[in-house]
């Protein structure tokens, strides 16, 4: 009888089973994921502040009301712009804890609040899927360890562009101000 026909029809029933194995596609976890979260507001104005609170206060129930998660700490920048990441001193202590081995996920509000420059984002993103950081943009309903990199540099150039424009109309009405005799 040929191995065809044993593996297959009423024979295959008498026969020893054929078992594949499958190995893990990683390390089994033991432990609490450690979960941080970034939070950032680019100007001091009373509904930013506002925003930056309720932001700290929101990750910090969130992480810590997870039984599965490990409150590590909610890195934060306060009128601070997301367009370059010299001056996000928070950011880059985040950054640098994540080197360290100290975060597993990020929780951020919007791919927007992480970073309003697209090199930068994808740099920052490339650096932590690498060290296998996940990074959770909520609003956006994106989780970037497994996501494709063409949806995070879409999003991350539309980000940018918004704060392009953003600071073109203050811009513009600063000097309209100016022009009519206003001080801004």
């Amino acid at each position: 009888m040929n191995e065809q026909t044993a593996i297959s029809g009423s024979l295959a029933l008498n026969s020893a089973p054929h078992v594949i194995m499958i190995p893990a596609s990683g390390p089994i976890r033991t432990r609490k994921l450690r979960v941080a979260a970034y939070a950032r507001v680019s100007s001091n104005s009373e509904d930013q502040i506002h925003s930056f609170a309720a932001q700290n206060a929101y990750y910090t129930e969130l992480i810590t009301g997870n039984p599965e998660w490990e409150f590590v700490d909610v890195y934060a920048d306060e009128g601070i712009t997301g367009t370059s990441m010299k001056k996000r001193e928070n950011f880059n202590k985040m950054i640098a804890a994540c080197k360290r081995g100290k975060i597993d996920t990020i929780l951020t509000k919007s791919l927007s609040r992480f970073a309003r420059n697209t090199v930068d984002s994808l740099e920052s993103i490339r650096r932590l899927k690498a060290l296998g950081i996940e990074c959770i943009f909520v609003n956006n309903s994106l989780k970037v360890l497994g996501e494709s990199e063409f949806i995070v540099t879409i999003m991350a150039a539309i980000a940018q562009e918004e704060s392009a424009n953003l600071s073109k109309r203050v811009k513009f009405g600063k000097d309209i101000t100016s022009r009519k005799g206003r001080v801004p």
